[in-house]
């Protein structure tokens, strides 16, 4: 059996933009249903949204017989965690809150086996290398390995040239409703003063080598981070259309819910 290979990873490499999804209801159904729309990459989110272990390996099946391309985002950079999500077969992480070069160093080591790292291996038991069934698992699996470290701190953004250093750091997403609180716009990621700083450290990025993303359901915002050089961008949450959408039907009939959503 052929090992798998991260076309997200790939992608990224041949300077192909790839466009994304984040998936927050940790449901396998709509997983799916969000797969067969033919994004690029889907976030599996897991710091915000209720999700663990086993409802994240059921994601990955769902979403396996798709082109989409699934991405996970942990509760915290834990290596043991890391360890657990790779043999689940995950490819690409992206590690929220990493504000220092050694904690980026850190994580490459977590993701990488030895010599190069620290990752356990067990692979014969995991669904990663198929059970056993992919012969050259343990030779290749570094290399198809896609680590994203998310900065979203005013330390994060001072350390920015230090982590983009760390080689095995694939690329930084800036996370922009963080971001916004650290820089004192609590719930204000589209403040001209956020925008600026992660344009600039989108550019800085790009300078660097590595590859850049962002989040926004803001067409505006998306098309000004992709001319500031981001390479992967989700441009909407699955919870938020389906809220907006549930939202914009009921009050086709009833006009008056739209004050009462107010109320909440």
């Amino acid at each position: 059996m052929k090992m798998p290979r991260n076309h997200f990873k790939a992608a990224l490499a041949a300077g192909q933009i790839q466009y994304g999804l984040w998936l927050g209801l940790a449901e396998t159904y709509s997983a799916e249903v969000c797969a067969g729309a033919g994004f690029d990459w889907l976030l599996i989110d897991a710091e915000h949204g209720p999700n663990e272990l086993r409802s994240i390996l059921a994601q990955l099946q769902a979403i396996a017989p798709y082109a989409s391309q699934p991405v996970v985002r942990p509760p915290q950079g834990d290596t043991v965690l890391i360890k657990q999500l790779l043999d689940t077969g995950v490819q690409t992480l992206l590690i929220p809150m990493v504000d220092t070069p050694e904690q980026a160093r850190e994580l490459v080591r977590a993701m990488r086996y030895p010599p190069l790292g620290i990752r356990g291996v067990g692979s014969v038991l995991a669904r990663a290398s198929r059970w056993g069934r992919v012969e050259d698992y343990l030779e290749r699996a570094n290399q198809e390995v896609c680590l994203l470290v998310q900065v979203e701190t005013c330390l994060g953004m001072s350390n920015l040239d230090a982590i983009l250093a760390e080689e095995g750091v694939d690329g930084v997403f800036f996370g922009a409703v963080d971001l916004a609180a650290s820089m004192g716009y609590l719930g204000q990621a589209a403040h001209p003063e956020v925008v600026a700083a992660i344009c600039s450290g989108l550019q800085r990025t790009r300078m660097a080598g590595k590859k850049g993303g962002v989040l926004s359901s803001d067409e505006t915002l998306i098309r000004i981070y992709q001319e500031a050089g981001a390479s992967f961008l989700a441009v909407g949450v699955d919870v938020l259309l389906l809220a907006q959408a549930c939202n914009t039907l009921l009050q086709r009939y009833r006009p008056e819910a739209r004050e009462r959503l107010g109320q909440y």
